[in-house]
């Protein structure tokens, strides 16, 4: 898996609004596009524009929906839950009923409550966590990736039967996404009878991890597994190496971002990380990679193709029955689609029956290969 090059948050802004400009007409669907444009967390973002952006491009080119366009409004989130209310207030108050929405389960579980009280449909291509579904009882809003109760067996179940370590230590960002992901692992090894001898959070933004990496020497276990994002693997990542600890190391697709490499260095080699399949391999997914090719736009990366398939049942269901939002739900909720991700059908709050995630290995030139197994 390659990463995609990134376009900055402004220029895909003005090229987007003087595309809505020369191209849409009075009547179109609007279809809102919050996800992180600033921050670290842009490279997240970028895959979700390059997704949603070639998947609505093609679909307006071969006729749009219902005889009219789909305008993509770009929002950015920062990938922060304070910004989470506002960004989707921007989505209402622009007037669209739809959204691909939000990359971080930080920011999409408290957005989560405005959708459904006010009516959009709203699906996530990148937010894992189960409390964006668990915290309340959902009917417009959906996701393209699975949960961190899917991800979290699945990677626990590659280390107990692949690795086979005599223990594991388990690290976490004390955040919404990293906490829960991890403990999905803890929970998934205990039941394959696997010794977890060693389960903490540390702080978010510190940049000397040396207590937690002495901790991790004396304990000395075969596996560290970390749940959060790039920033603090990296520096964990190099610390341990400049400090003799060679441990193997793994962790969730919230870690899988270029700028891992730039902060580990070559501390990268080795890293393992579990992500959506590589489905640019699907067979039947010629034509969209065609899409991707004419639009200049790369489809690699874990939320490109989850993004495209957003677009991609949005516009299906909107064919099926109208723009009303309420019938569009409805008929999420009750069909299958073929979709970029494969087939995909969901249950009652909206979370896919099933997903296919696979365990990457990266070099340290930072390039990723799914493995066989």
């Amino acid at each position: 898996m390659k990463f995609i090059r990134k376009v900055t948050p402004l220029v895909v802004a003005i090229s987007a609004m003087a595309f809505a400009g020369s191209v849409y007409a009075a009547d179109t669907i609007k279809i809102g596009i919050p996800q992180p444009m600033t921050g670290p967390a842009t490279q997240y973002g970028d895959q979700i524009q390059a997704g949603a952006l070639t998947a609505i491009e093609a679909i307006n080119a071969a006729g749009g929906v219902k005889g009219m366009q789909l305008e993509p409004l770009l929002i950015d989130d920062g990938c922060e839950p304070k910004q989470a209310v506002p960004a989707a207030n921007r989505v209402i108050n622009s007037g669209a009923k739809f959204a691909v929405a939000h990359a971080c389960s930080g920011t999409t579980v408290p957005a989560v409550n405005v959708y459904e009280q006010e009516g959009i449909v709203a699906i996530t291509p990148g937010a894992t966590s189960p409390l964006v579904t668990d915290t309340i009882k959902p009917h417009y809003f959906f996701r393209t990736i699975g949960r961190d109760d899917q991800q979290g067996p699945f990677a626990a179940g590659y280390i107990a039967k692949q690795l086979k370590p005599k223990s594991v230590a388990i690290l976490h960002d004390k955040q919404t996404y990293g906490s829960g992901v991890a403990s999905q692992v803890r929970d998934s090894l205990a039941k394959d009878n696997v010794n977890v001898a060693f389960f903490e959070g540390i702080n978010v933004g510190d940049s000397d991890y040396s207590a937690v990496i002495t901790k991790l020497k004396s304990l000395n276990p075969d596996l560290i597994y970390f749940g959060g994002y790039h920033a603090e693997l990296g520096l964990l990542l190099r610390q341990a190496r400049e400090q003799g600890l060679k441990t193997q190391f793994m962790g969730p697709e919230g870690v899988a971002n270029k700028d891992l490499v730039a902060i580990a260095g070559p501390a990268i080699d080795g890293l393992l990380v579990t992500l959506p399949a590589d489905f640019t391999k699907l067979p039947g997914n010629e034509k969209v990679l065609e899409n991707f090719k004419s639009a200049k736009r790369s489809p690699d990366g874990a939320f490109t193709l989850t993004s495209y398939a957003a677009v991609q049942i949005l516009a299906d269901s909107i064919n099926a029955v109208g723009t009303d939002p309420a019938k569009v739900a409805d008929y999420m909720h009750a069909n299958p689609f073929n979709t970029a991700i494969g087939k995909v059908e969901y249950d009652a709050k909206g979370d896919l029956k099933k997903f296919e995630f696979a365990v990457f290995k990266w070099d340290k030139a930072g390039n990723m290969e799914q493995l066989k197994f």
